[in-house]
């Protein structure tokens, strides 16, 4: 077997891989790949050209208002997932702190090899508490979280089944795994029937969003379980974005559909209402121990940092002993869904503090952001592929700190925008 048709030496490589090489002078035939890498390009700029490019803004101050500062400008901050204004805290600063002053900034490598920290198992017995588990663990991304929870448990020979608006690391989980991988419509529980039902006695696992963090609305738990139950399937529910969210004391979608139990594995991250980073699962006892010995992300990832954990710890203490923060953004959530649809505007079937509106096309829901920046309010828009074309739009978040008078402000530009690109 060849490897590779480039000759970097020519004293080892084969007469084939040297009769592949480019003759001296001689540029090599293009592969398609620059004509991809300058096609991005040619839009980079065509959009910055126009003004239109509005991803990666500097932010250079958080301010405890819900504001943020932009080039020296204030604006109302409507792109953040800090859900419950957690982000400064002074307790879980001030656990961060404690942290590095005990531990240091790092770790020292992989946790299975190199030693565990106390404040990580005080992390994992505090999310599985929280989460109403026998046990969790942690891992360095929300994303690596969901590649270990699907590639460690399953086989080639097992099936998963997705909602199609599942994140996208839930995808590249079921396709590393090498399973047999189906989706089914969003919240269609006739589709996911069909599904189970064609899967027959194979391993099954379901994996849905709690919240669609595109659309804003919430999966159908109640509806989910009953079929995995029918079936004899395992549920993982990702709750990235309804942890603090959902539930009258924010511990997530089993607590806002009253449900006791019913989900095999949670899992969560820790960057978006927990102001940390890193991702969580959360489980039995005999299926956390499974993960912590068989799975890649979490074997082969350095561990988060003692103050990323201590941080995390807190958080949820905070979540418990302030719920009327959890009180507030559901408020905020629904007095702004409320006024976009008083607009005549389209923001699909949210529920929840992610609010999308609408605008269409590309052009207009990169038009649409533009306009509300320079009107002081930070939003992004949000076009293919991480929508469907022709559903582009300004993904709106709202979080605790907004108070009645920030939510009216930024109905205020949204309507302005709205009506500068044609929406109204």
């Amino acid at each position: 077997m060849r490897k590779s048709n480039l000759v970097l030496d020519r004293t080892e490589g084969t007469e084939e891989e040297a009769a592949d090489a480019p003759a001296p002078g001689r540029a090599p035939a293009r592969d398609g790949i620059d004509d991809r890498v300058q096609g991005w390009w040619d839009q980079l700029t065509h959009a910055k050209a126009r003004d239109l490019y509005c991803y990666g803004m500097t932010v250079d101050e958080l301010l405890p208002d819900g504001r943020v500062v932009v080039a020296g400008k204030p604006m109302l901050m409507f792109a953040s997932y800090s859900y419950l204004g957690l982000i400064g805290h002074p307790k879980i600063d001030g656990a961060a702190t404690e942290a590095i002053s005990r531990y240091g900034t790092g770790t020292h490598g992989v946790r299975l090899l190199a030693g565990t920290l106390p404040v990580h198992r005080e992390l994992e017995r505090a999310i599985a508490r929280f989460k109403g588990t026998e046990d969790a663990l942690t891992f360095s991304s929300g994303y690596a979280t969901n590649l270990a929870a699907i590639t460690a448990l399953l086989t080639r020979r097992d099936v998963v089944i997705c909602d199609s608006l599942d994140h996208a690391s839930i995808v590249d989980g079921a396709v590393l795994s090498r399973v047999t991988f189906w989706r089914f419509q969003h919240n269609d529980l006739g589709g996911l029937e069909r599904r189970l039902q064609r899967a027959g006695d194979r391993g099954k696992l379901v994996v849905t969003d709690a919240v669609f963090s595109m659309d804003g609305d919430v999966a159908d738990l109640p509806g989910i379980v009953d079929l995995c139950r029918r079936h004899g399937a395992r549920l993982m529910v990702d709750e990235a974005h309804s942890l603090g969210v959902l539930g009258k004391t924010g511990r997530g979608v089993e607590e806002h559909f009253g449900m006791a139990a019913g989900i095999d594995i949670k899992m969560g991250t820790l960057s978006k209402t927990i102001p940390s980073a890193g991702g969580y699962l959360a489980g039995s006892a005999k299926l956390i121990n499974m993960y912590r010995h068989h799975s890649r992300p979490y074997i082969f990832s350095a561990a988060i940092t003692p103050a990323q954990a201590a941080a995390a710890t807190a958080a949820l203490q905070v979540i418990e002993e302030e719920p009327h923060r959890v009180a507030k953004v559901q408020h905020n959530a629904a007095r702004l869904v409320s006024g976009l649809k008083a607009m005549g505007l389209n923001t699909l079937r949210s529920e929840t503090p992610i609010v999308p509106m609408i605008c269409g096309s590309q052009e207009r829901a990169y038009a649409a952001a533009r306009h509300c920046h320079r009107r002081g309010l930070f939003v992004l828009p949000v076009t293919h592929p991480a929508v469907p074309e022709g559903l582009s739009r300004l993904r709106l978040t709202t979080s605790a700190l907004h108070g009645d008078e920030d939510i009216d402000e930024a109905l205020g530009i949204l309507e302005s925008a709205a009506r500068a690109v044609g929406l109204s």
